[in-house]
């Protein structure tokens, strides 16, 4: 049985489970997934693939927290947490990333960008409030007083010079009109040249995930071939086409960590460590690949991958 503490809907399409994890009573796995519209297709078919897990259904920030707490014991995390830890490995080739444009990561400018004095993070955000800041300290030599900007408020809510806002309510633009206008994925890909990758499935050094760990590559790959499908489920909540839904699966967001993204990852970690965002000498380790049957991707055997 899957609990979640959000609605997760379900595809009416058959999903094949996963091998039977052996009889003994254990506590369910539990698996904290971010509730944003971009991370749909890496959790789509998963309560089918896995049944006995609990899906815990939130922002980053939030899912960031409670991993570190012990509350979860695998989760997708904005990627700069997972630097924060010695003790955190990647489980999973599956990511939320985007190679250019990525629709759900702005920045509203109310003034020229070189002239930002005050800025408004968003509160579910961690990765995009600490690309943010390098991007404007490393391009314009910015370093404004931050704001809060809490879940549920808007743009109209602040008198900050520019308000950073990320997920679902950042993909249709607030009527205000702005000064300047970043897309962070579009923004980071021309300064860079690389991908940039916001979320990572992290669990803990020694927590058994069992059949998860092959089901969260599973889950992600059968959500690649049912885009249309999430859209046509997901759309209607957010009150946005499903075109525009689709669309954004489609150009916008890239969900499997390749070596672009790993490249992307090691320069992110080493501005973000020249700022003092992160620890110094950043590291990246990733978990060796449990062989199961019916798995879906698989990450190569390394330790560390990024540093």
């Amino acid at each position: 049985m899957i609990a979640t503490t959000r609605s997760a809907a379900k595809d009416c399409t058959s999903t094949p489970a996963l091998p039977a994890a052996a009889e003994g009573g254990a506590a369910p796995i539990r698996i904290g997934a971010v509730s944003y519209l971009n991370s749909k297709p890496l959790i789509e078919g998963l309560a089918d693939l896995v049944p006995d897990v609990r899906l815990i259904l939130d922002v980053p920030s939030r899912l960031a927290d409670q991993l570190s707490r012990g509350a979860l014991d695998v989760a997708l995390i904005p990627s700069v947490e997972a630097f924060s830890d010695p003790d955190y490995e990647i489980v999973s080739d599956a990511c939320v990333a985007t190679r250019g444009q990525v629709l759900s990561v702005k920045l509203y400018s109310r003034v020229p960008l070189g002239e930002i004095k005050t800025l408004a993070l968003d509160q579910g955000s961690r990765t995009s409030a600490a690309l943010t800041k390098i991007m404007l300290a490393e391009r314009y030599g910015v370093e404004p007083e931050l704001h809060r900007l809490p879940l549920g408020k808007t743009v109209a809510d602040t008198t900050a010079d520019a308000i950073l806002l990320i997920g679902d309510r950042a993909i249709e633009p607030p009527a205000e009109a702005f000064q300047a206008t970043w897309d962070l994925g579009e923004e980071w890909l021309r300064w860079t040249g690389l991908p940039f990758v916001f979320a990572m499935w992290v669990t803990r050094k020694g927590v058994d995930l069992g059949r998860v760990e092959a089901g969260l590559g599973a889950a992600r790959d059968l959500g690649l071939d049912r885009f249309r499908s999430i859209a046509e489920r997901e759309a209607p909540l957010l009150k946005i086409s499903e075109e525009t839904a689709y669309n954004y699966f489609e150009k916008n967001l890239h969900f499997r960590l390749g070596s672009a993204e790993r490249s992307g990852l090691r320069l992110f970690s080493q501005l973000a460590a020249q700022r003092g965002l992160i620890p110094p000498n950043p590291e990246l380790r990733f978990r060796a690949v449990r062989e199961l049957e019916g798995a879906g991707s698989r990450l190569p055997r390394t330790a560390a991958a990024a540093r």
